[in-house]
Parts: C-alpha cells; sequence; structure tokens
C-alpha cells in the first residue's frame, strides 16, 4: 500500500511520517485491498489544544473511504483515524463476503 503524507503549512517531522505509515499499513491486515492512503496533516488557527487536524482517504478497489479527526497531537489523531478506518474496512469485508 502506498501512504502519501501531505502537510501544507509545515514541515511534517520524518518520526511522524514514519508514524503515519506503520500505522496505516496495519490496516492492512483488516483489508488487504488497499491501493493508498493519503493522508492530511492541518492546524487549525485557535488557541485551543485540540488544533490538529487530521484527515485520511483510503482507496480501495471501487470505493473511497474518507476519515477526519481533531486531536491535541497528530499522532493522537492518527491513532483515531486508524480505529474508525479498522472498522470501516472490516465492514467492507464482511459486506464483499456476504455478496460472494
Amino acid at each position: 500500500m502506498k501512504v502519501i503524507v501531505e502537510a501544507p503549512r509545515f514541515d511534517a517531522d520524518v518520526k511522524l511520517i514514519d508514524f503515519i505509515k506503520k500505522k496505516l499499513t496495519k490496516l492492512e491486515q483488516f483489508y488487504d485491498k488497499i491501493i493508498q492512503a493519503d493522508v492530511f496533516l492541518k492546524l487549525e488557527p485557535n488557541n485551543k489544544p485540540e488544533n490538529k487536524i487530521v484527515e485520511v482517504l483510503v482507496h480501495v478497489p471501487g470505493d473511497k473511504f474518507i476519515v477526519k479527526k481533531m486531536a491535541k497531537s497528530f499522532e493522537e489523531g492518527i491513532d483515531v483515524c486508524a480505529q474508525s478506518l479498522e472498522r470501516v474496512l472490516k465492514k467492507r469485508k464482511e459486506k464483499i463476503r456476504s455478496h460472494a
């Protein structure tokens, strides 16, 4: 699976990018047909602690899933996004199995 990380307006740390790739690659355990994951990291211009926005767009054959979360850190946001995507991908796999 290809993982593309985009962070407009700031440079994402190498450790952060590695963390994201590691987390999202684990999704292949639940659905092995993932083509690509596009990750967008954004900073919300406010003074609240939860000002990090993580958006993940996952491409699978014939469909796309998008998850968007706000968190105190990008790592926390990726964790929550990965958990949501895990549920979505498991549902998709079940749906495909039940129609096969």
